[in-house]
């Protein structure tokens, strides 16, 4: 239960949800994380170096650079369901619920 809870506190900060947001199914590098961010790399890699502690997100190096993965789909998949709630919370018929070609021609 208490790890649990340290995952959703590695969460509760807008900045990583954005980072895993863009390692979606992506290897970045912290220079290129920090520029979709509109952050600074070291700024970056402090919450980078927190996922990582946590597990969240794993290394490659190349050389010099270092570029970052997702560690496995959860982060993901709880950072989904999160927006997901959220939705549920504007009240609505959240845009989950509708079928992808309704979402298309809205």
């Amino acid at each position: 239960m208490e790890l649990a809870v340290e995952i959703f506190g590695m969460l509760a900060d807008a900045t990583r949800v954005r980072i895993i947001l863009a390692l979606r199914g992506e290897e970045l590098s912290v220079n290129h994380l920090a520029d979709i961010l509109d952050k600074t790399p070291a700024s970056v890699s402090q919450h980078l170096a927190k996922l990582r502690l946590a597990r969240i997100v794993s290394t490659r190096q190349d050389g010099t650079r270092v570029f970052y993965s997702l560690a496995n789909e959860h982060a993901s998949q709880l950072v989904s369901d999160a927006i997901f709630q959220a939705e549920h919370s504007l009240g609505g018929s959240p845009r989950h619920h509708h079928p992808i070609d309704k979402q298309a021609t809205a």
